[in-house]
């Protein structure tokens, strides 16, 4: 008679907490023991636990020690999950927290059905997603160089009277400043280079992101994606790494909810109640979101950049666009006149768009 066992793995640097249920609702849920983390010792684990008439399924919570312990069990032919810790169900009274308590509440839950899995990447994927995260990286530290160095100019009464920061003209002003004390001199030249070794760590990583692009998988739906207005080519990379599959998504409002791009709600009884937006899943994505939404301000148009970059995409994914653009635009126009705040109204064209870019999404087949 052939038995099921589940496990719950607290998985830190070091080591893992290992806590095994087995099946029935009345079923033992006892801890096994903490192993290293290491694969030889997932190895080991896993020849004890095994036998001929018992399945494992195995769970763990994503976290930063990453997917290899989910690609050594599914190579080893187990069942294994890795499990979202913002939905995992917790005990608002329960104030003890201890690697067995963790490892025997995961088990526990698997056991039940009530872990919610998160979509594992491919270690190609993986690596591009890991690319687009060091270029926003880069990009946070470029704006934080940027704001010391005006931050430092304004301070000592510098100020640019040009229309627009960083351009040919701002960097001749920065270019004639001079201090008498030779300290704050220095401080002036070091910022400034600050900011190009940056700039040069950017353009570095962008080079690196084109060049990866025509050998991933999901450069079909990067390129789909550029038809939509607001999307360029860093906003469908990062668009792409971070969602990841978009057919796992069997409703647009899944995928909206899933990027927290949906209103959250309180009601109880006859009373209704909703809220700002959830903004659960990945916060990058969500503010490129946002800021392709602003591009919907203006009037529906086909400029001559935006036909070259799609002349070669199916007429059914222009279509979209095209679509798309007619609907989000009127959209922000009505929103306005109807005197909502610009915040929300932009929030709203933003979850819209992202029903355009499931449509899109579903229509192309990644290679």
């Amino acid at each position: 008679m052939s038995t099921v066992k589940f496990i719950g793995l607290d998985v830190h640097k070091e080591t893992i907490a290992v806590a095994v249920a087995d099946d029935g609702r009345s079923g033992e849920i006892r801890f096994h023991g903490t192993i290293l983390n290491t694969p030889e010792a997932i190895r080991r684990l896993v020849s004890r636990l095994a036998t001929p008439d018992a399945t494992l399924h195995f769970c763990y919570e994503a976290g930063g020690c990453g997917y290899g312990i989910h690609r050594q069990l599914l190579g080893m032919g187990m069942d294994c999950s890795v499990i979202a810790p913002s939905v995992i169900p917790r005990k608002p009274a329960d104030r003890v927290k201890t690697d067995r308590r963790d490892a025997e509440m995961l088990a526990r839950l698997l056991r039940s059905g009530e872990l919610t899995a998160i979509w594992i990447p491919d270690p190609a994927h993986e690596a591009m997603r890991d690319l687009v995260r060091s270029r926003r990286q880069v990009r946070q530290d470029l704006v934080a160089c940027r704001q010391m160095l005006l931050g430092f100019l304004l301070r000592h009464g510098r100020k640019f009277t040009g229309r627009t920061n960083w351009t040919k003209a701002h960097w001749r002003w920065l270019g004639s400043q001079a201090f008498e004390i030779p300290h704050q001199q220095f401080i002036l030249g070091e910022s400034i280079r600050r900011i190009e070794e940056a700039q040069q760590r950017c353009d570095r990583l962008d080079t690196m992101l084109m060049e990866a692009l025509p050998r991933w998988s999901l450069a079909p739906v990067v390129k789909a994606l550029q038809a939509l207005r607001g999307v360029g080519p860093i906003v469908a990379i990062t668009l792409a790494a971070e969602i990841g599959d978009l057919s796992r998504f069997e409703t647009p409002k899944q995928l909206m909810g899933w990027l927290g791009l949906v209103p959250s709600e309180a009601s109880s009884g006859t009373r209704t109640r909703r809220g700002a937006i959830t903004k659960t899943g990945n916060r990058e994505t969500r503010a490129m979101l946002v800021e392709a939404a602003w591009s919907y301000r203006l009037p529906a148009r086909e400029e001559r950049r935006y036909r070259a970059r799609v002349e070669d995409l199916p007429e059914e994914i222009r279509a979209i666009a095209w679509k798309a653009q007619v609907r989000l635009c009127q959209r922000y126009r009505t929103l306005a006149a109807s005197g909502k705040a610009l915040p929300k109204v932009i929030t709203a064209i933003a979850r819209e768009l992202v029903g355009f870019i499931w449509d899109i999404g579903r229509r192309v087949q990644p290679t």
